[in-house]
Protein backbone atom coordinates (compact mmCIF):
# COMPACT_ATOMS: atom_id res chain seq x y z
CA UNK A 1 0.00 0.00 0.00
CA UNK A 2 1.68 3.26 -1.23
CA UNK A 3 1.27 6.64 0.60
CA UNK A 4 -1.54 8.03 -0.81
CA UNK A 5 -3.62 4.63 -0.53
CA UNK A 6 -2.95 4.93 3.35
CA UNK A 7 -3.54 8.13 4.19
CA UNK A 8 -6.86 7.85 2.31
CA UNK A 9 -7.86 4.45 3.98
CA UNK A 10 -7.44 6.62 7.50
CA UNK A 11 -9.45 9.51 6.73
CA UNK A 12 -6.73 11.61 5.70
CA UNK A 13 -6.18 12.86 1.94
CA UNK A 14 -2.85 14.08 0.92
CA UNK A 15 -2.48 18.01 -0.04
CA UNK A 16 -0.03 19.20 -1.93
CA UNK A 17 1.38 22.76 -2.87
CA UNK A 18 3.75 24.93 -3.72
CA UNK A 19 6.00 21.36 -4.12
CA UNK A 20 5.31 20.51 -0.61
CA UNK A 21 3.00 17.81 0.33
CA UNK A 22 1.28 17.01 3.78
CA UNK A 23 -1.94 14.38 4.88
CA UNK A 24 -4.32 16.13 6.60
CA UNK A 25 -7.90 15.03 7.29
CA UNK A 26 -10.47 14.33 4.68
CA UNK A 27 -13.72 16.19 5.28
CA UNK A 28 -17.02 16.60 3.33
CA UNK A 29 -17.83 20.23 2.67
CA UNK A 30 -20.65 22.13 0.80
CA UNK A 31 -20.34 25.21 -1.55
CA UNK A 32 -23.59 26.64 -2.62
CA UNK A 33 -23.33 29.37 -5.27
CA UNK A 34 -26.66 31.20 -6.37
CA UNK A 35 -27.14 33.28 -9.04
CA UNK A 36 -28.90 36.50 -8.59
CA UNK A 37 -31.56 36.71 -11.51
CA UNK A 38 -29.85 34.52 -13.35
CA UNK A 39 -31.48 32.05 -16.35
CA UNK A 40 -30.65 29.93 -18.93
CA UNK A 41 -27.72 31.93 -20.27
CA UNK A 42 -25.13 29.85 -20.44
CA UNK A 43 -23.90 27.10 -22.72
CA UNK A 44 -24.48 24.77 -20.05
CA UNK A 45 -28.05 25.32 -21.41
CA UNK A 46 -27.03 25.62 -25.11
CA UNK A 47 -26.80 29.23 -25.62
CA UNK A 48 -24.55 29.15 -28.31
CA UNK A 49 -23.24 33.10 -28.10
CA UNK A 50 -23.27 34.26 -23.98
CA UNK A 51 -19.80 32.65 -23.44
CA UNK A 52 -19.49 30.49 -19.75
CA UNK A 53 -16.25 28.87 -19.60
CA UNK A 54 -16.16 28.44 -16.30
CA UNK A 55 -19.87 27.48 -15.75
CA UNK A 56 -19.03 24.94 -18.83
CA UNK A 57 -15.91 23.76 -16.54
CA UNK A 58 -18.32 23.19 -13.10
CA UNK A 59 -20.89 21.26 -15.66
CA UNK A 60 -18.08 18.49 -16.56
CA UNK A 61 -17.50 17.29 -13.04
CA UNK A 62 -21.87 17.63 -12.44
CA UNK A 63 -25.13 16.04 -12.79
CA UNK A 64 -27.03 19.37 -15.24
CA UNK A 65 -30.65 18.92 -14.27
CA UNK A 66 -32.20 19.67 -17.25
CA UNK A 67 -35.86 21.04 -14.97
CA UNK A 68 -34.41 23.02 -11.81
CA UNK A 69 -36.84 25.25 -10.10
CA UNK A 70 -36.97 28.05 -7.52
CA UNK A 71 -39.11 27.63 -4.69
CA UNK A 72 -40.89 31.14 -5.23
CA UNK A 73 -39.88 33.67 -7.95
CA UNK A 74 -38.52 36.46 -5.59
CA UNK A 75 -35.28 37.56 -3.70
CA UNK A 76 -35.62 37.26 -0.32
CA UNK A 77 -38.40 34.58 0.31
CA UNK A 78 -36.73 31.99 -2.49
CA UNK A 79 -32.69 32.56 0.00
CA UNK A 80 -35.06 32.13 3.05
CA UNK A 81 -36.49 28.99 1.30
CA UNK A 82 -33.20 27.29 -0.04
CA UNK A 83 -31.24 27.89 3.74
CA UNK A 84 -34.75 27.17 5.85
CA UNK A 85 -35.67 24.03 3.60
CA UNK A 86 -39.23 25.70 3.99
CA UNK A 87 -41.81 27.14 1.22
CA UNK A 88 -41.64 30.83 2.23
CA UNK A 89 -45.48 30.71 3.00
CA UNK A 90 -44.33 28.48 6.22
CA UNK A 91 -41.40 30.15 6.98
CA UNK A 92 -42.78 33.32 7.03
CA UNK A 93 -40.57 35.09 4.67
CA UNK A 94 -42.92 36.57 2.42
CA UNK A 95 -41.67 39.24 0.73
CA UNK A 96 -38.12 41.51 0.60
CA UNK A 97 -36.53 41.63 3.57
CA UNK A 98 -34.98 45.49 3.10
CA UNK A 99 -36.15 48.60 3.59
CA UNK A 100 -39.83 49.58 3.38
CA UNK A 101 -40.80 45.78 2.49
CA UNK A 102 -39.40 44.75 5.97
CA UNK A 103 -40.06 40.81 5.82
CA UNK A 104 -38.71 38.34 8.10
CA UNK A 105 -38.68 34.68 8.55
CA UNK A 106 -40.30 33.32 11.86
CA UNK A 107 -37.80 33.74 14.73
CA UNK A 108 -38.19 30.02 15.76
CA UNK A 109 -36.90 28.78 12.08
CA UNK A 110 -34.10 26.29 11.99
CA UNK A 111 -32.15 27.73 9.05
CA UNK A 112 -29.01 25.57 7.81
CA UNK A 113 -26.08 27.79 9.03
CA UNK A 114 -27.78 27.29 12.09
CA UNK A 115 -28.31 23.47 12.33
CA UNK A 116 -24.69 22.75 10.92
CA UNK A 117 -23.04 24.87 13.26
CA UNK A 118 -24.29 23.00 16.45
CA UNK A 119 -22.26 19.80 14.40
CA UNK A 120 -19.57 22.03 14.69
CA UNK A 121 -19.16 22.89 10.81
CA UNK A 122 -17.64 25.76 9.91
CA UNK A 123 -20.42 28.53 7.97
CA UNK A 124 -19.75 31.39 5.56
CA UNK A 125 -21.88 33.45 3.52
CA UNK A 126 -19.99 35.93 1.08
CA UNK A 127 -22.21 38.12 -1.17
CA UNK A 128 -25.54 38.91 -1.02
CA UNK A 129 -27.31 37.71 1.92
CA UNK A 130 -31.18 39.93 1.48
CA UNK A 131 -32.92 37.29 4.42
CA UNK A 132 -33.68 38.24 7.81
CA UNK A 133 -33.69 37.88 11.11
CA UNK A 134 -29.92 37.63 11.58
CA UNK A 135 -30.48 35.59 14.59
CA UNK A 136 -32.11 33.06 12.14
CA UNK A 137 -29.86 33.37 9.11
CA UNK A 138 -26.94 33.34 11.29
CA UNK A 139 -23.19 32.54 9.98
CA UNK A 140 -19.92 32.25 11.67
CA UNK A 141 -18.57 34.37 8.54
CA UNK A 142 -20.38 36.61 6.83
CA UNK A 143 -19.57 39.36 4.46
CA UNK A 144 -22.21 40.67 3.07
CA UNK A 145 -24.41 43.87 2.09
CA UNK A 146 -24.39 44.29 5.51
CA UNK A 147 -20.95 44.93 6.04
CA UNK A 148 -19.84 46.08 2.97
CA UNK A 149 -21.26 47.58 -0.46
CA UNK A 150 -23.03 45.19 -2.45
CA UNK A 151 -20.72 45.83 -5.55
CA UNK A 152 -17.60 44.92 -3.55
CA UNK A 153 -18.66 41.79 -1.56
CA UNK A 154 -20.71 40.47 -4.35
CA UNK A 155 -19.93 41.75 -8.37
CA UNK A 156 -15.94 42.56 -7.31
CA UNK A 157 -15.24 38.66 -7.63
CA UNK A 158 -11.22 39.60 -6.60
CA UNK A 159 -12.65 41.23 -3.21
CA UNK A 160 -14.71 38.41 -2.84
CA UNK A 161 -11.23 35.87 -3.39
CA UNK A 162 -9.58 37.92 -0.59
CA UNK A 163 -12.80 37.08 1.79
CA UNK A 164 -12.87 33.09 0.64
CA UNK A 165 -9.14 33.15 1.86
CA UNK A 166 -10.41 34.44 4.74
CA UNK A 167 -12.85 31.86 5.36
CA UNK A 168 -11.12 29.03 4.70
CA UNK A 169 -7.33 30.64 7.09
CA UNK A 170 -10.33 30.61 9.63
CA UNK A 171 -10.23 27.17 10.75
CA UNK A 172 -9.92 23.85 9.21
CA UNK A 173 -13.33 22.01 10.34
CA UNK A 174 -15.40 20.63 7.35
CA UNK A 175 -17.49 24.09 5.52
CA UNK A 176 -20.47 24.76 4.29
CA UNK A 177 -20.16 28.14 2.71
CA UNK A 178 -22.46 30.36 0.75
CA UNK A 179 -21.95 32.42 -2.19
CA UNK A 180 -25.17 35.20 -3.02
CA UNK A 181 -24.03 36.60 -6.61
CA UNK A 182 -25.33 40.12 -7.15
CA UNK A 183 -24.61 39.45 -11.16
CA UNK A 184 -27.35 39.61 -12.94
CA UNK A 185 -29.38 41.84 -10.68
CA UNK A 186 -30.89 45.00 -12.70
CA UNK A 187 -28.26 48.01 -11.32
CA UNK A 188 -29.73 50.19 -9.13
CA UNK A 189 -26.83 52.82 -9.66
CA UNK A 190 -27.35 53.58 -13.21
CA UNK A 191 -23.99 54.88 -14.40
CA UNK A 192 -22.87 51.34 -14.47
CA UNK A 193 -25.36 50.42 -17.17
CA UNK A 194 -28.74 48.89 -16.54
CA UNK A 195 -27.02 45.54 -15.39
CA UNK A 196 -23.87 47.10 -13.88
CA UNK A 197 -21.90 45.73 -16.61
CA UNK A 198 -19.73 48.58 -16.48
CA UNK A 199 -18.81 48.06 -12.59
CA UNK A 200 -15.24 46.84 -12.99
CA UNK A 201 -14.50 46.84 -16.48
CA UNK A 202 -11.07 48.74 -16.44
CA UNK A 203 -12.69 51.83 -17.99
CA UNK A 204 -12.23 54.82 -16.82
CA UNK A 205 -14.35 55.88 -13.95
CA UNK A 206 -15.84 52.09 -13.15
CA UNK A 207 -12.91 50.53 -11.81
CA UNK A 208 -10.75 47.37 -12.82
CA UNK A 209 -11.64 43.48 -11.60
CA UNK A 210 -8.37 42.19 -11.96
CA UNK A 211 -9.94 38.16 -11.94
CA UNK A 212 -12.22 39.55 -14.36
CA UNK A 213 -12.40 39.98 -18.41
CA UNK A 214 -15.24 41.65 -20.03
CA UNK A 215 -16.83 39.86 -22.58
CA UNK A 216 -19.15 42.15 -24.88
CA UNK A 217 -21.65 41.20 -27.31
CA UNK A 218 -23.26 42.48 -30.69
CA UNK A 219 -26.80 43.05 -29.83
CA UNK A 220 -27.43 41.66 -33.32
CA UNK A 221 -26.58 38.40 -32.08
CA UNK A 222 -27.95 37.38 -28.81
CA UNK A 223 -30.73 34.92 -28.38
CA UNK A 224 -33.86 36.55 -27.53
CA UNK A 225 -35.95 34.11 -25.23
CA UNK A 226 -39.38 33.38 -26.92
CA UNK A 227 -41.46 34.81 -24.23
CA UNK A 228 -39.69 38.32 -24.93
CA UNK A 229 -40.03 40.77 -27.77
CA UNK A 230 -37.81 40.60 -30.38
CA UNK A 231 -36.82 44.40 -30.96
CA UNK A 232 -34.19 46.51 -30.47
CA UNK A 233 -34.32 47.38 -27.41
CA UNK A 234 -34.68 43.94 -25.69
CA UNK A 235 -31.03 42.85 -27.75
CA UNK A 236 -29.19 45.57 -26.37
CA UNK A 237 -30.39 44.81 -22.99
CA UNK A 238 -30.01 40.98 -23.32
CA UNK A 239 -26.58 42.31 -24.83
CA UNK A 240 -25.64 43.92 -21.62
CA UNK A 241 -26.97 41.15 -19.51
CA UNK A 242 -24.76 38.60 -21.11
CA UNK A 243 -21.82 40.86 -20.24
CA UNK A 244 -23.08 40.80 -16.29
CA UNK A 245 -23.21 37.34 -16.89
CA UNK A 246 -19.26 37.00 -17.71
CA UNK A 247 -18.79 38.50 -14.60
CA UNK A 248 -20.72 35.87 -12.37
CA UNK A 249 -18.66 33.22 -14.85
CA UNK A 250 -15.68 34.63 -13.68
CA UNK A 251 -17.04 34.50 -10.02
CA UNK A 252 -17.34 30.79 -10.54
CA UNK A 253 -13.94 29.92 -11.70
CA UNK A 254 -12.37 31.68 -9.12
CA UNK A 255 -13.97 29.65 -6.51
CA UNK A 256 -13.17 26.07 -8.17
CA UNK A 257 -9.33 27.70 -8.36
CA UNK A 258 -9.74 28.51 -4.90
CA UNK A 259 -10.91 24.85 -4.09
CA UNK A 260 -8.12 23.51 -5.99
CA UNK A 261 -5.20 25.08 -4.64
CA UNK A 262 -6.53 24.90 -1.28
CA UNK A 263 -7.00 21.03 -1.41
CA UNK A 264 -10.71 21.10 -1.23
CA UNK A 265 -11.76 19.90 -4.69
CA UNK A 266 -11.78 16.85 -4.31
CA UNK A 267 -14.14 16.66 -1.09
CA UNK A 268 -16.55 19.39 -1.51
CA UNK A 269 -20.30 19.09 -2.59
CA UNK A 270 -20.95 21.95 -5.49
CA UNK A 271 -24.58 23.41 -5.96
CA UNK A 272 -25.12 25.69 -8.62
CA UNK A 273 -28.35 27.61 -9.20
CA UNK A 274 -30.49 30.94 -8.80
CA UNK A 275 -33.16 32.38 -6.91
CA UNK A 276 -35.74 33.23 -9.34
CA UNK A 277 -35.82 34.48 -13.12
CA UNK A 278 -34.50 36.48 -15.12
CA UNK A 279 -35.23 40.11 -14.53
CA UNK A 280 -37.47 40.49 -17.89
CA UNK A 281 -41.57 40.72 -18.03
CA UNK A 282 -43.09 37.16 -18.22
CA UNK A 283 -39.97 35.86 -15.96
CA UNK A 284 -38.87 37.62 -12.13
CA UNK A 285 -41.91 37.36 -9.85
CA UNK A 286 -43.83 35.37 -11.98
CA UNK A 287 -44.26 31.21 -11.92
CA UNK A 288 -44.89 30.88 -15.49
CA UNK A 289 -41.94 28.20 -17.32
CA UNK A 290 -39.27 31.17 -17.53
CA UNK A 291 -39.99 32.69 -13.72
CA UNK A 292 -40.03 29.61 -12.07
CA UNK A 293 -37.02 27.48 -14.22
CA UNK A 294 -33.98 27.59 -13.10
CA UNK A 295 -29.93 26.50 -13.94
CA UNK A 296 -29.35 23.69 -11.84
CA UNK A 297 -25.99 22.16 -11.33
CA UNK A 298 -24.75 19.30 -8.84
CA UNK A 299 -21.04 18.49 -8.29
CA UNK A 300 -20.25 15.32 -5.70
CA UNK A 301 -16.33 14.27 -6.01
CA UNK A 302 -17.20 10.84 -4.65
CA UNK A 303 -19.75 10.02 -7.74
CA UNK A 304 -17.88 10.87 -10.80
CA UNK A 305 -19.68 8.37 -12.75
CA UNK A 306 -22.57 10.62 -13.89
CA UNK A 307 -20.12 13.98 -14.37
CA UNK A 308 -20.83 15.63 -17.98
CA UNK A 309 -24.84 14.24 -18.02
CA UNK A 310 -27.77 16.02 -18.01
CA UNK A 311 -30.70 14.54 -15.76
CA UNK A 312 -34.34 14.73 -16.22
CA UNK A 313 -35.30 15.07 -12.76
CA UNK A 314 -37.25 18.03 -11.58
CA UNK A 315 -35.73 19.69 -8.84
CA UNK A 316 -36.05 22.61 -6.64
CA UNK A 317 -33.74 24.97 -4.29
CA UNK A 318 -36.39 23.95 -1.95
CA UNK A 319 -34.13 20.54 -1.87
CA UNK A 320 -30.92 22.50 -1.37
CA UNK A 321 -31.39 21.99 2.65
CA UNK A 322 -31.86 18.08 2.85
CA UNK A 323 -29.21 18.01 0.36
CA UNK A 324 -26.55 19.57 2.24
CA UNK A 325 -27.91 17.48 5.26
CA UNK A 326 -27.74 14.44 4.02
CA UNK A 327 -24.40 15.07 2.67
CA UNK A 328 -22.63 16.25 5.69
CA UNK A 329 -24.70 13.52 7.74
CA UNK A 330 -26.37 15.95 9.80
CA UNK A 331 -30.27 15.28 10.92
CA UNK A 332 -32.93 17.83 10.99
CA UNK A 333 -33.89 19.21 14.16
CA UNK A 334 -37.61 18.42 15.42
CA UNK A 335 -39.51 21.66 15.98
CA UNK A 336 -42.79 23.14 15.24
CA UNK A 337 -43.98 26.49 13.80
CA UNK A 338 -47.45 27.90 14.84
CA UNK A 339 -47.99 24.93 16.37
CA UNK A 340 -46.99 22.68 13.81
CA UNK A 341 -44.77 20.13 13.32
CA UNK A 342 -42.18 21.10 10.91
CA UNK A 343 -41.24 18.58 8.18
CA UNK A 344 -39.07 19.69 5.29
CA UNK A 345 -41.46 18.88 2.02
CA UNK A 346 -37.95 18.92 0.10
CA UNK A 347 -35.61 15.75 -1.07
CA UNK A 348 -31.81 15.05 -1.25
CA UNK A 349 -30.93 15.37 -4.48
CA UNK A 350 -27.81 13.08 -3.93
CA UNK A 351 -29.51 9.35 -5.20
CA UNK A 352 -29.04 11.74 -8.75
CA UNK A 353 -25.45 12.07 -8.98
CA UNK A 354 -25.46 8.23 -8.55
CA UNK A 355 -28.10 7.14 -11.15
CA UNK A 356 -31.37 8.46 -12.35
CA UNK A 357 -33.60 7.80 -9.65
CA UNK A 358 -37.09 6.28 -9.84
CA UNK A 359 -38.85 8.00 -6.84
CA UNK A 360 -42.34 10.28 -7.48
CA UNK A 361 -40.70 12.77 -5.75
CA UNK A 362 -38.26 13.65 -8.78
CA UNK A 363 -41.21 13.83 -11.43
CA UNK A 364 -42.72 17.48 -9.62
CA UNK A 365 -41.78 20.76 -7.94
CA UNK A 366 -44.28 22.60 -6.20
CA UNK A 367 -43.98 26.80 -5.69
CA UNK A 368 -45.35 29.04 -3.73
CA UNK A 369 -45.41 33.29 -3.70
CA UNK A 370 -47.37 35.93 -2.07
CA UNK A 371 -45.44 39.57 -1.93
CA UNK A 372 -42.02 40.73 -3.80
CA UNK A 373 -42.66 44.58 -3.19
CA UNK A 374 -43.95 45.25 -0.41
CA UNK A 375 -46.79 46.49 -2.65
CA UNK A 376 -47.10 43.53 -4.90
CA UNK A 377 -49.41 41.36 -3.09
CA UNK A 378 -50.05 38.46 -5.84
CA UNK A 379 -50.46 35.55 -4.41
CA UNK A 380 -49.83 32.21 -6.28
CA UNK A 381 -49.54 28.32 -5.76
CA UNK A 382 -48.17 26.17 -8.54
CA UNK A 383 -47.45 22.51 -9.47
CA UNK A 384 -45.33 21.38 -12.32
CA UNK A 385 -44.64 18.23 -13.59
CA UNK A 386 -43.60 16.60 -16.29
CA UNK A 387 -46.18 17.49 -18.89
CA UNK A 388 -48.45 19.85 -16.92
CA UNK A 389 -48.36 23.19 -15.00
CA UNK A 390 -50.65 24.36 -12.46
CA UNK A 391 -51.17 27.66 -11.45
CA UNK A 392 -53.86 29.02 -8.64
CA UNK A 393 -53.72 32.78 -8.82
CA UNK A 394 -55.09 33.38 -5.32
CA UNK A 395 -55.65 37.27 -6.10
CA UNK A 396 -56.91 36.97 -9.25
CA UNK A 397 -59.22 39.95 -9.85
CA UNK A 398 -56.59 42.12 -9.21
CA UNK A 399 -54.00 43.21 -11.73
CA UNK A 400 -50.62 41.09 -11.65
CA UNK A 401 -48.59 44.20 -10.17
CA UNK A 402 -44.70 44.57 -11.19
CA UNK A 403 -41.55 45.38 -8.94
CA UNK A 404 -39.69 48.49 -9.70
CA UNK A 405 -36.93 46.82 -11.91
CA UNK A 406 -39.22 44.72 -13.96
CA UNK A 407 -41.04 48.24 -15.14
CA UNK A 408 -38.14 50.31 -15.15
CA UNK A 409 -35.70 48.66 -17.68
CA UNK A 410 -35.75 48.53 -21.63
CA UNK A 411 -37.72 46.13 -22.60
CA UNK A 412 -40.60 46.64 -21.22
CA UNK A 413 -40.67 50.26 -21.36
CA UNK A 414 -40.81 49.47 -25.06
CA UNK A 415 -43.32 47.44 -24.71
CA UNK A 416 -45.31 49.88 -22.76
CA UNK A 417 -44.20 52.41 -25.29
CA UNK A 418 -44.79 50.26 -28.64
CA UNK A 419 -48.97 49.68 -27.00
CA UNK A 420 -49.73 53.28 -26.43
CA UNK A 421 -48.60 54.07 -30.05
CA UNK A 422 -50.51 51.32 -31.15
CA UNK A 423 -46.99 50.12 -32.85
CA UNK A 424 -46.94 45.90 -32.66
CA UNK A 425 -44.85 45.13 -30.03
CA UNK A 426 -43.51 41.66 -31.01
CA UNK A 427 -44.55 40.34 -27.54
CA UNK A 428 -46.50 36.70 -27.75
CA UNK A 429 -48.94 38.82 -25.13
CA UNK A 430 -50.69 41.76 -24.40
CA UNK A 431 -50.16 43.76 -21.25
CA UNK A 432 -53.96 42.97 -20.69
CA UNK A 433 -53.45 39.66 -20.79
CA UNK A 434 -50.13 39.98 -18.63
CA UNK A 435 -51.89 41.96 -15.91
CA UNK A 436 -55.40 39.63 -15.92
CA UNK A 437 -54.88 35.95 -15.42
CA UNK A 438 -58.04 33.24 -13.99
CA UNK A 439 -57.75 32.25 -10.86
CA UNK A 440 -57.10 28.60 -12.17
CA UNK A 441 -54.13 28.34 -15.30
CA UNK A 442 -53.48 24.55 -16.49
CA UNK A 443 -50.50 24.30 -19.34
CA UNK A 444 -49.41 21.38 -21.41
CA UNK A 445 -45.83 22.02 -21.05
CA UNK A 446 -44.95 19.88 -24.22
CA UNK A 447 -47.84 20.91 -26.68
CA UNK A 448 -47.64 24.65 -25.30
CA UNK A 449 -44.21 25.72 -23.99
CA UNK A 450 -44.90 29.41 -24.33
CA UNK A 451 -47.90 28.73 -22.05
CA UNK A 452 -50.54 30.71 -24.40
CA UNK A 453 -53.85 28.18 -23.83
CA UNK A 454 -55.40 27.55 -20.58
CA UNK A 455 -57.22 24.47 -20.38
CA UNK A 456 -58.30 24.31 -17.08
CA UNK A 457 -61.67 25.09 -18.31
CA UNK A 458 -61.50 22.66 -21.35
CA UNK A 459 -63.11 19.44 -19.43
CA UNK A 460 -61.19 17.15 -21.68
CA UNK A 461 -58.53 17.88 -19.08
CA UNK A 462 -60.97 17.74 -15.67
CA UNK A 463 -59.18 15.00 -14.48
CA UNK A 464 -55.53 15.94 -15.20
CA UNK A 465 -56.96 19.07 -13.24
CA UNK A 466 -58.85 17.51 -10.44
CA UNK A 467 -55.84 15.53 -9.47
CA UNK A 468 -53.21 18.57 -9.68
CA UNK A 469 -55.15 20.46 -7.50
CA UNK A 470 -55.65 17.65 -4.93
CA UNK A 471 -51.75 17.48 -5.07
CA UNK A 472 -51.41 21.14 -4.64
CA UNK A 473 -53.27 21.04 -1.93
CA UNK A 474 -52.33 17.94 -0.12
CA UNK A 475 -49.28 19.87 -0.41
CA UNK A 476 -50.01 23.11 0.78
CA UNK A 477 -51.63 21.39 3.82
CA UNK A 478 -48.64 19.48 4.91
CA UNK A 479 -46.83 23.22 4.83
CA UNK A 480 -49.40 24.62 6.82
CA UNK A 481 -50.46 27.23 4.68
CA UNK A 482 -52.37 30.01 6.37
CA UNK A 483 -53.57 31.07 2.40
CA UNK A 484 -55.58 27.94 2.28
CA UNK A 485 -59.36 29.30 2.52
CA UNK A 486 -58.35 31.75 0.12
CA UNK A 487 -59.96 33.10 -2.12
CA UNK A 488 -63.04 32.08 -1.61
CA UNK A 489 -62.93 31.67 2.32
CA UNK A 490 -61.70 32.67 5.70
CA UNK A 491 -59.65 30.57 7.60
CA UNK A 492 -61.84 29.94 10.81
CA UNK A 493 -60.19 27.68 13.76
CA UNK A 494 -60.14 24.48 11.81
CA UNK A 495 -62.27 25.47 9.11
CA UNK A 496 -62.83 26.96 5.85
CA UNK A 497 -65.44 29.38 6.17
CA UNK A 498 -67.12 30.49 3.17
CA UNK A 499 -67.49 34.19 2.43
CA UNK A 500 -70.62 33.37 0.40
CA UNK A 501 -72.28 31.80 3.50
CA UNK A 502 -72.53 28.56 2.86
CA UNK A 503 -71.75 25.73 5.27
CA UNK A 504 -67.86 25.68 6.41
CA UNK A 505 -65.69 22.67 5.07
CA UNK A 506 -63.67 20.95 7.28
CA UNK A 507 -59.56 21.51 6.70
Amino acid sequence: MNFVQLVSTLGFALWCTHGRCEARQSFKNVLVMLGDDVGFETSVYNNTICKTPNLDRLARRSVTIQHGYTSVSSCSPSRSALLSGLPSHQNGMYGLHHSVHHFNAFDGVQSLPVILGKSNIKTGIIGKKHIGPESVYKFDYEQTEYNNNILQCARNVTRMKEFVREFFAMDSRPFFLYIGFNDCHRCPESRYGDFCEKFGNGQPGFGNIPDWKPAYYDPKEVIVPPFLPDTPATRGDISNQYTSMSRLDAGVGMLLDELESHGYLNDTLIIFTADNGIPFPNAKTNLYEAGMGEPYLISSPVETSRWGQVSPSMASTIDILPTVLDWMGVSFPSYSLMGMEVVPSGKSLLPVTRMEPSSPSFGHAFASHNFHEVYMYYPMRVMRNKQYRLLHNLNYRAPYPLATDLYDNPTFLDIMNRTESGQPTKWFKTLDQYYYRDEYELFDLQADPLETTNLAGNSSYGDILAEMKKSLRDWRMATNDYWICYPEGVRYKNQCADIHNAPPNIL
